[in-house]
């Protein structure tokens, strides 16, 4: 049987903007459209007959061309830039290596993240948000065009730098183990030329199909990898001896700028540091219908928005706020939480952020 996957999603008619003025005066105490009958896993036997189907099976696709070519450009651009401006500009400069250390940057750590400095609300993140071509893959998994979307952070990983930490693989996944099922699609927005010497994801294939198999067998573990919240699980080498006994390869998935990279929030995954000469650059874009988010969900959303704080990869802001930048051991004094100007959005980015969706007392 073929779904039918002709369905025009609103999402996907607006260009993205970030300039518009914030405005919810016509977008208040709006119901959400929950996720329809076509919503990935739910219908057996399906065959779509696009990228949806090597996401089921495999538990990771890259949707390719979700951004245009020349907005992929200008998104690496819009990055370069924000690096040699910040703070006032500290002395990166994109045509020379040798300023690309930590005294020079934002912190990055070793595994490419910027977490701090409020970037998860810069222009440039809340544009990639609001790409139609993203929206509307994100729709197409879960079967409708009411979505919220998480502040998360981006990646900006340089190649063989010496002043960080190595980057040492951190298998994990992030879902709750005791809450089985599909409860969420990871993304990443990638914007440079992303090949086996470039870093980024790698993708354990095929394990979110036997993801509840797998926590059944390693329950009773009486020493877990410690976990700051409930909605992430470490991989132990057990474990990863049990995935391979059982069938499960890890991928490198490679991407080209604009593609999407999606993976199941049950698939085992880690990243790598780029080795050859271009760096990582790509957003982090997770969503979910905002039809499953509470009203507690939406007003602690609706803080961490008005409040510009980054949350994790769950858009439903089960978490708020990020961790202590240091630099030189201390707090960086660069790190204000607040992007260089507050995030003005048009009326597809106000309902990312859930605030329409929240009913008046």
């Amino acid at each position: 049987m073929v779904a039918d996957s002709g369905t025009k999603f609103e999402a996907a008619a607006e260009k993205p903007s970030a300039s518009s003025k914030n405005s919810t005066s016509t977008l208040n105490n709006l119901v959400p459209k929950p996720s329809g009958p076509h919503r990935l896993y739910e219908e057996k036997g399906i065959t779509y007959g696009d990228w949806r189907d090597e996401l089921a099976r495999d538990g990771f696709v890259v949707v390719k061309g979700a951004v245009p070519k020349e907005r992929a450009e200008k998104y690496a651009d819009d990055i370069l830039t924000y690096l040699e401006e910040f703070a006032g500009g500290l002395g990166f400069k994109r045509d020379d290596p040798s300023t690309v250390k930590e005294s020079n940057l934002p912190i990055i750590n070793e595994k490419g993240m910027i977490i701090g400095y409020a970037v998860a609300h810069e222009s440039f993140t809340w544009e990639m948000r609001q790409e139609p071509g993203v929206l509307e893959a994100f729709s197409k998994v879960y079967d409708t065009p009411d979505l919220i979307v998480s502040f998360d952070n981006v990646n900006v990983a340089f190649p063989n730098r010496t002043d960080l930490p190595p980057n040492t693989p951190w298998p994990h996944q992030d879902q709750d183990p005791k809450r089985p099922g599909f409860r969420g699609m990871q993304g990443i927005i990638n914007i440079l030329p992303n090949g086996d010497n470039d870093g980024g994801l790698i993708v354990c294939k095929g394990a979110h199909l036997i993801s509840e198999e797998f926590h059944e067998h390693f329950q009773n573990d009486p020493s877990p990898i410690y976990a700051w919240t409930s909605e992430w699980y470490g991989f132990k080498d057990e474990g990863l001896a049990w995935l391979k006994e059982k069938g499960c390869e890890w991928i490198k998935v490679n991407a080209e700028p604009g593609d999407l990279i999606l993976w199941d929030s049950r698939t085992p995954h880690y990243n790598l540091s780029p080795t050859g000469t271009t760096p990582r650059f790509c957003g982090y874009a997770c969503y979910m219908p905002a039809a499953e988010a509470s009203q507690q969900d939406l007003l602690r959303k609706k803080m961490a928005f008005e409040t510009t704080q980054c949350t994790t990869h769950f858009p439903n802001a089960i978490h708020v706020g990020g961790v202590p930048i240091l630099r030189d051991g201390k707090p960086c004094p660069y790190n204000t939480a607040k992007p260089r100007q507050m995030p003005q959005l048009n009326e597809i980015g106000m309902k990312l952020t859930g605030i329409p969706y929240i009913q008046a007392v």
